[in-house]
């Protein structure tokens, strides 16, 4: 399998520190042009398709930004082996998501004309963002990077013959599937208009929902008319976009802005960094939730203030704000389905949510391939005695009303077996209990929390139970919110 194209000695390699994706990623102009190729993303009916179906962008899109970020980090990366293991992981995940449309048009994510144009949205996104900041690319620093992008295509699927190999084809590709095949599908609607309307707060602005409401009434329209104004004209027309007046000033003004940060010295601004301290749940025991604490708490003040001053429609009170860092506090049936249930969404429990789940965790605990099998069968069974007990209208869906209605326990045989598989994958010695190291590990890598036993220990029993009394008590839990119920 083609993993990495060199060139000429004197050249700096296509990926690792030195590389034009390296330059440019923890660039704030990279943050628009990533809505942007994902709307051009999602407007393919495939892509689309599959968004709807299987993706938990819409309930869990701060959870989503994380791992798409960690994914790229790793594909980019110096790390040969890592980069193949992560192609891997893409693989198997794609492998799972099949079906069809609204429309009965077959859609598959290992589609290889499909795969080849997510990564011509991304890296034309990043030659636009470039272009609308006032300063565009050169040819040799463009072709350099399309050689990066092409080269990852090929790490994906042992190749990169779906993308043209050179630039000059590559527009005439890129134009030709604006014009002749995106749609203005569900999905892109959904980003477009409901994403930013109804944008869950991160964990960081946890209870401060009336300021989280005020912020994004007033910057979700203004992005959402920043990316229709920065789209292919042939594509607005097309889809019937409207543009609002002086968008194209609005979106000109908003990237050459982001784009005043080169001057800002060397390491201001680093993604990584920033999108974990977005993700820090309450209760975190990372280093850098001291401080994030302290500004929560003016956050929470500014947003009593705000409440008092200008009370928002449907704002959340003091009784739906996050509870979880009492670690005790009870979930009514209601908010455990839609918190931790519903991951895609929709307003129904079917089997793409319970595969966001296994993906999830496969992700978050780097399952290798037996492993990941495994969690997925498991989670697969649960799926079958969910269905079985509480579909009680037969349309091959659990909806909210039927889960509350039946107030079952969830905690059968099969999800059983998914806790056994989280704590095998654990206990990497077999000793049947995770140590005092395994036990940290796990912990941090997949809930970012420092946890102990008073023991040193944590048994297959208690762990067991401990996942189970999540999944079923309908409790938050200090470890198992970051990963299941935030977004």
């Amino acid at each position: 399998m083609t993993t990495e194209t060199t060139g000429p000695a004197d050249q700096a390699p296509l990926f690792g520190p030195e590389s034009q994706f390296n330059a440019f990623f923890d660039d704030p102009r990279w943050a628009l042009a990533i809505i942007r190729a994902t709307v051009l993303e999602a407007a393919h009916p495939q892509i689309g398709a599959a968004l709807v179906d299987n993706s938990t962008f819409v309930a869990h899109p701060w959870r989503r930004l994380r791992n798409t970020f960690l994914s790229m980090r790793r594909m980019f990366g110096t790390d040969l082996a890592e980069r193949e293991r992560e192609a891997a992981r893409l693989n198997r995940l794609h492998a799972r998501m099949s079906g069809s449309d609204s429309r009965g048009r077959a859609y598959d994510a290992m589609d290889r004309a499909t795969r080849a144009w997510v990564v011509a949205t991304l890296f034309e996104s990043a030659v636009t963002m470039h272009r609308l900041s006032g300063q565009p690319l050169d040819q040799d620093t463009m072709e350099r990077m399309y050689a990066e992008y092409r080269t990852f295509l090929a790490a994906l699927d042992g190749d990169a013959a779906e993308l043209p190999e050179g630039l000059h084809d590559f527009w005439r590709y890129f134009d030709r599937v604006v014009e002749n095949e995106l749609e203005h599908t569900e999905a892109a609607r959904v980003i477009l208009y409901r994403l930013f309307d109804h944008l869950p707060a991160p964990a960081l602005f946890d209870g401060a929902p009336t300021l989280w409401a005020a912020g994004r009434a007033v910057v979700g329209p203004l992005l959402g008319a920043i990316t229709v104004a920065s789209l292919p004209e042939p594509y607005r027309r097309r889809a019937g976009l409207p543009e609002m007046p002086g968008a194209q000033t609005l979106m000109q003004g908003a990237y050459l802005g982001a784009g005043l940060a080169r001057f800002l010295p060397a390491g201001w601004i680093d993604a990584e960094s920033i999108i974990e301290v977005l993700s820090l749940s309450p209760g975190s025991d990372d280093p850098r939730a001291r401080t994030v604490a302290a500004l929560r708490v003016r956050m929470k003040r500014a947003s009593a203030l705000l409440r008092l001053l200008t009370p928002l429609s449907g704002d959340a009170g003091p009784e739906s704000t996050s509870s979880a860092a009492t670690g005790q506090a009870r979930r009514s049936a209601g908010e455990f389905f839609r918190q931790v249930l519903d991951q895609t969404g929709d307003g129904h429990l079917d089997w793409p949510d319970l595969a966001a789940m296994a993906r999830e965790l496969s992700t978050r605990l780097a399952l290798d391939e037996p492993e990941e099998t495994r969690l997925y069968d498991a989670f697969a069974a649960w799926w079958r005695e969910l269905q079985a007990a509480l579909d009680t209208d037969g349309d091959g869906r659990v909806s909210a009303d039927e889960y509350a209605a039946a107030i079952p326990s969830l905690a059968g045989p099969a999800l059983i077996r998914v806790a056994e598989v989280l704590f095998d994958a654990t206990d990497k010695d077999g000793s049947g209990s995770i140590d005092a190291d395994e036990h940290r590990t796990l912990f941090r890598t997949a809930f970012h929390r420092d946890l102990t036993t008073t023991d040193g220990a944590y048994g297959r029993s208690t762990f067991v139970g401990d996942f189970l009394s999540f999944m079923s008590g309908r409790r938050t839990s200090t470890p198992y919110d970051p990963l299941l119920a935030d977004a």
